[in-house]
């Protein structure tokens, strides 16, 4: 994996053979990219004084010139084509990562989808600017003083007298970059602003148009197009339209170069193939210095795109167990109090309990009381205050990794990938599924399925029932066989029987693990060993204690029994 990654240089020095390559590619063709116009120039004046055997050898001559320096030139574009593709590549995968490892307050609070096709502009645009900034070190910089060292061969006062005017065409390209950084700047923040826009209007028409409000809207919109049309053809006129002045300004020269040019050859000091040598490389020179000035426009749209994605770049080291992952015989919490990063309120406060492994612990309460934000609390993936401690060990400590192999979970909505079923609760890990699915009481409903563990479940599970969904995601969140499963609404979709024979098989099946049920559905209750249950604080108790002192929870369960019967 690259080092440094938020440094541009790094690109460079990860992929050295390529760019050596490109080094030796790039000085061979530009550095003879000069001797097409004196061998040409040669072929002319053996044309001009009728030499038929000579014209045979300079055609030989040109021809294999130009074959030998345009291999030169296809291999340096060759490998600066990969060396962009793999930088290209790699900043992507960095910044995927990068994303991916962002805090889960901040990847909640943003729109995953459009930041990352932002990052994907963003590199593309900033690997473009490293490509035409390796290509023109050599295009621009090797050729340049190629051509000025063979003009000053050849005549030193004309040339330093032609070329007075190309230094003004790249000064005023230079001087016009903070204009173009500024424009090209503006530019892509509309059309980020835009993007945000669009994913916005499509993504909740429906909502939009029942409530009447998709015309203001609409109207919104098509401001900020409009602004970002003038905006674009600011940016682009300064961008295309520059090139034509520079050519212009840096071509003046060359009525220096026809009129000195043409004497030297009336008077006989140059041939004319010579005089038409020299007119062809001063010619190609004011013709890459005016083109020469892309390279700053690329440079500066470059820059800012790489200020945007930079925060995304850094290195991605992985996580590493830095404490032995215990069996966790018993997980404490303390003075528990917890709140989403976007709120203000705590949803917890002060709850303190324990639970030992082989333990089933029910928690319950009415509706947004804080159930499910207590199992996502056990998660670690937020800060909490008070403490949550595995064996003696706080959560906190814990990395990524570690957590993994500690925690499992599965959310209220079973969301499932768009792959097999055995695919959808190994995620990728080697193992048997007899065992787990005969815990899910989901054998009956694979021997069903023509293709068994390898069934397409379709997007999102389309090709199953609710029930199904529910306990493949209930096996995905039992097959690795955590020390601590979270359990969030694992039964609604299922019956009261199945409900039943699952928690006897946990019961039986997963003693070394300690299981937390969140459920509104209280019929399994009374097979759970504790229920933590929400109501103006907390009450702690097994089925029989919390029907005693808790009439919150026994008005529930009566009302719930009744539905049943």
């Amino acid at each position: 994996m690259i080092k440094s990654p938020e440094r541009i240089r790094s690109y460079f020095i990860h992929q050295w053979p390529t760019i050596l390559a490109i080094i030796v590619t790039g000085v061979l063709f530009n550095g003879t990219m000069v001797f097409i116009a004196i061998t040409q120039g040669w072929l002319i004046d053996s044309v001009v004084a009728g030499q038929i055997d000579t014209i045979y050898w300079m055609v030989a001559i040109f021809l294999s010139t130009i074959i030998g320096i345009q291999t030169m030139r296809f291999l340096k574009r060759l490998f600066v084509r990969k060396f962009a593709n793999r930088a290209n590549q790699t900043m992507r995968n960095i910044a995927y990562h990068n994303i991916l490892r962002q805090p889960l307050s901040r990847l909640e609070s943003s729109q995953i989808g459009d930041v990352m096709t932002k990052i994907v502009g963003d590199v593309d645009i900033t690997v473009e600017g490293m490509r035409k900034v390796t290509t023109e070190i050599f295009d621009t910089g090797i050729l340049l003083i190629t051509y000025v060292v063979t003009l000053l061969i050849y005549d030193v006062p004309l040339t330093l007298m032609a070329i007075i005017f190309v230094p003004l065409g790249m000064l005023l390209a230079r001087s016009l970059k903070k204009v173009i950084y500024k424009t090209s700047k503006a530019y892509r923040n509309q059309m980020s602003q835009v993007t945000g826009q669009t994913y916005e209007l499509t993504g909740h028409t429906i909502l939009l148009r029942t409530h009447g409000a998709l015309s203001s809207r609409i109207e919104d919109y098509d401001r900020s197009l409009a602004s970002l049309q003038k905006k674009a053809v600011r940016a682009n006129a300064l961008e295309s339209g520059m090139p034509p002045v520079y050519l212009v300004i840096a071509s003046i020269g060359v009525i220096a170069v026809l009129y000195v040019g043409g004497l030297k050859v009336i008077d006989g000091g140059w041939t004319i193939g010579t005089f038409l040598a020299y007119l062809t490389m001063f010619t190609a020179m004011t013709v890459k210095t005016s083109k020469s000035a892309k390279l700053f426009n690329s440079f500066q749209k470059a820059t800012i795109s790489w200020q945007r994605v930079k925060p995304f770049l850094n290195e991605i080291k992985p996580d590493d167990p830095s404490h032995s992952v215990p069996k966790v015989n018993q997980l404490e919490v303390q003075n528990l109090s917890f709140r989403y990063p976007n709120s203000k309120d705590n949803i917890i406060e002060n709850l303190s309990f324990s639970a030992k492994k082989g333990e089933i612990i029910g928690i319950t309460g009415p509706i947004a009381c804080g159930k499910s934000a207590l199992g996502i609390a056990l998660l670690g993936l937020f800060p909490h205050e008070g403490e949550i401690r595995l064996d003696d060990i706080e959560l906190s400590s814990f990395n990524e990794v570690e957590r993994s192999q500690l925690l499992s979970y599965q959310g209220h909505n079973p969301w499932l990938l768009s792959d097999t079923v055995r695919a959808n609760v190994t995620l990728g890990k080697d193992g048997p599924l007899d065992k787990v699915f005969e815990t899910v009481d989901f054998l009956y409903d694979l021997k069903n399925m023509p293709e068994g563990e390898q069934t397409l479940v379709g997007s999102s599970g389309v090709r199953l029932s609710g029930g199904q969904q529910a306990r493949i995601a209930l096996a995905r969140a039992l097959f690795t066989h955590a020390p601590v499963i979270i359990l969030d609404d694992p039964f609604s979709a299922v019956d009261t029987l199945t409900e039943h024979r699952i928690i006897e098989r946990l019961r039986a099946d997963y003693q070394d693990s300690i299981i937390f049920i969140i459920s509104h559905r209280l019929s399994v209750f009374p097979l759970v060993d504790r229920i933590i249950m929400f109501e103006h604080g907390f009450q702690i108790g097994n089925h029989d204690e919390l029907l005693v002192k808790s009439s919150l929870y026994k008005r529930i369960f009566d009302l719930q029994r009744g539905m049943e019967k």
